[in-house]
Order: C-alpha cells, then structure tokens, then sequence
C-alpha cells in the first residue's frame, strides 16, 4: 500500500501559473521593502476565479496577503490564498497576516517557501494548520528563493548580500594607466547600473574611489528615497568637496576608523577636520572598530538592508571578497583595449598562492548592453540561504537572534 501523501506533496502543477502570478507581483516591490522580504499574494474564490491580488509595496504597509483578501472581500470565503512566503505569525509593524488569512475564512494556502524569520520559522504554517487550512507547500520554491535571495542571505548570516560591480575593457583594465575611467562602458551599460543600483539598499565605495572619481552613486530617479550612500575610510582622507555630500539628492554614510587609533595617528588632524566638515554638512558617521568591509557590513544589516552594492576601487574590492562579503559579481565588458603594464585592474590581491586554491563563480545570465557585455555570477562557496532547504520547512541556517 502507498503511504499517504504529505502536504508538502499534495498535487502542485495546477498552482504553478498562480504562484507565478504571485511572483510577479512580489517583484514590484523590488528596492523599496527592506527590511521586509518580496512578496506577492492572489486569492481564487471557492469556484477557482481570481477575486484578489496583491503584493508588499513598503516596509510598514500592507502585506500582500492582507492586500490580496482585502481586493477579495467576502468572495475569498471557502477560497484559496497562492502566496510567495509563508504568512508571518508574530506581531511587527503590522498584525499576523496568518490570523487576516484565517478570519478571511480562506480553506487552502498554497505557499512557495518557508519564512527563514527566526520570528516565523515554520510557525505560520503550523498556525494555518492548526485552524483546519489546508495547506500546500513548496510551490516554484526555487524561484522563490532567487527572488528573496537577499532577505534570506541577511536573515540566515546578519550581512546583507553583496554584488561587487565593474566596468572594465577586454583586456581587464578598468582605467588607463593615468587613471583616466569615464566611460569605458556604453550608454546601456550605464543605464543598466542606475536600475542595479534601485534594487539595492546602499551602494558603498572607498576613499579612493572618492577621491579620484567624484561619483553621484544614485538611481538617476529610478528609486525614491535613493539607496544609502557609503564611503568606508580609516584615515577620513576625502575631500572637502564632493557630490556625495550633497545631502539633498540622497542621504550619505561615512564609516571610518576611530579617531587617534595608533594606525591612524599621521592622520589625525586631516581626519578631524574632516569630520568637523561632514558634521556641519550633515552628513552621517559611524565610526568602526574595525573598520573593515565585514563590519561595516553587519552594521548596514541591522539598519535593515537586504542588498548591497560595492563599486569600489580594487583594494577594498579584494577585502571585501576576502571577507566573505560579496555572494554576486557583475562585469561590463567593453569591446576595447586600454593596455598598459600599469593599467589598473578591477581587484587587488586575494591573498591566493595556487591555481589549487581558485574556485570558479557560477554563472548566471549573460547579455549584451548596447556593445558591452554583461557577465553575472555568484559565489562558489555555498552561500547561508541555500543552507538546509530541502524539504521545505526542515529548517534554515538561522543565527542565534534575529538580526
């Protein structure tokens, strides 16, 4: 005799086209909900009719269950809710959206992927259960996953997920040997790192990059507010002119080490006086002990960022692979050659001493931008929300608290 199926295996291909929906309208939200995870909920009434959609906008409003019952009204009684996360079970900024869903008086959940929330965990569906829902789990989990890969990396190891980008020729320069960089890439190219930069939380560079480059760092209006801009400096050696410390076009952090460390003792007049000039500025500091890309990564978690952009020079990119702290890569390619035995490079050494030691990135999509190329890949290193995924539910590499 066969054994009974699990609710996990309960028949999944007819949910499949709503769940995608579901996705869909999760990926609206894209840049704008952090901390809070991508969500995207739809309601079918009990004949299988779409009488609800809805989908998490902004930290602090609606879910996207409560938004797709609320469209339903009444009509979502002896319904189905198909959902991209489980429905949380605790209270935040607003209610548990398990007990909307239960009063709603909806008879079956279809869920993508468990909430690796230390606060949900599992709890959501169990309460779903536990008031007689049927519930269906693990449908189009993978893609679920890919899109929420952010939340999860930051939840499961308290650092944001971090993409490192550069622009360089064909021959690997990201610069002539004067240092002269603007434009390697093309228009698309560029265009298309004003949309990466909407999806992030901050976009952090060095003191080098500051100097030498002068960046905006900005959506170019593609994202409202704009991401938090970071410069991650020991020595406070910046400019006193700088378009990053024009706090009208977007808000700017300053890490940087504590002022009369040992290591910083030649500096200390130069970093006092530029930290008198971000404070008249208003321009924000943190100061970190250590100042390091790790650190300053596990500070921007607990203001909740989920994803992070470094588009920094090749040292501290180089630190900031050796930490740990970049699970995506995203190279422009241009179709030129800058040569030059002292061109720059887009990294600095990684410490490596054998071929043995290298490992290569998995790629994920390749493309054309205009007549540059665009390569992406992600870590070799097993990254903390791919952790203990299967089956769904069983458990997530979770950290002691919640970050």
């Amino acid at each position: 005799m066969a054994a009974a199926a699990s609710p996990s295996s309960a028949p999944q291909a007819p949910w499949l086209p709503w769940m995608r929906r579901a996705l869909q309208l999760a990926a609206l939200g894209e840049g704008r909900t952090s901390p809070n995870p991508l969500v995207g909920g739809v309601v079918l009434d009990a004949a299988g009719q779409l009488v609800g959609e809805g989908f998490h906008a902004r930290a602090g409003e609606s879910h996207a269950e409560v938004g797709a019952l609320a469209q339903a009204g009444a009509r979502a009684r002896g319904g189905t809710l198909i959902v991209t996360l489980e429905p949380c079970c605790h209270h935040g900024r607003t209610p548990p959206c398990s007990e909307a869903v239960i009063a709603a008086g909806i008879s079956r959940v279809v869920v993508a992927m468990a909430d690796p929330d230390p606060r949900v965990a599992g709890g959501g569906i169990a309460r779903l259960r536990a008031a007689g829902l049927e519930v269906i789990e693990a449908v189009a989990e993978a893609e679920a996953l890919r899109l929420n890969r952010a939340f999860v990396h930051r939840v499961c190891s308290g650092r944001p997920l971090g993409i490192l980008k550069w622009a360089m020729s064909l021959d690997g320069r990201t610069a002539l040997p004067n240092g002269q960089s603007q434009w390697i890439s093309g228009p698309e190219a560029r265009a298309w790192v004003h949309q990466l930069r909407a999806g992030c939380d901050a976009v952090i560079v060095g003191g080098g990059t500051l100097r030498t480059d002068d960046p905006l760092l900005t959506s170019r209006g593609r994202r409202h507010p704009e991401p938090l801009r970071v410069v991650i400096s020991r020595s406070l050696d910046l400019p006193e002119a700088a378009q990053l410390w024009d706090q009208a076009l977007a808000p700017t952090l300053v890490a940087h080490g504590p002022i009369g460390a040992p290591e910083q003792r030649v500096y200390t007049a130069r970093a006092e006086a530029t930290c008198a000039l971000l404070d008249r500025l208003g321009v924000e500091r943190l100061a970190l002990a250590p100042c390091e890309p790790a650190r300053l990564l596990e500070t921007l978690a607990a203001r909740g960022c989920n994803r992070v952009l470094w588009e920094c020079g090749p040292e501290l990119a180089a630190a900031a692979l050796r930490q740990g702290c970049v699970q995506e890569l995203a190279a422009v390619i241009a179709p030129k050659l800058l040569g030059g035995l002292a061109a720059r490079t887009p990294l600095g050494d990684l410490g490596l001493e054998g071929l043995d030691q290298v490992q290569p990135w998995r790629d994920l999509e390749r493309r054309d931008l205009g007549s540059d190329l665009l390569w992406e890949l992600e870590s070799p290193e097993p990254p903390a929300d791919h952790a203990e995924l299967t089956p769904m539910g069983a458990g997530f590499a979770r950290p002691g608290s919640a970050p």
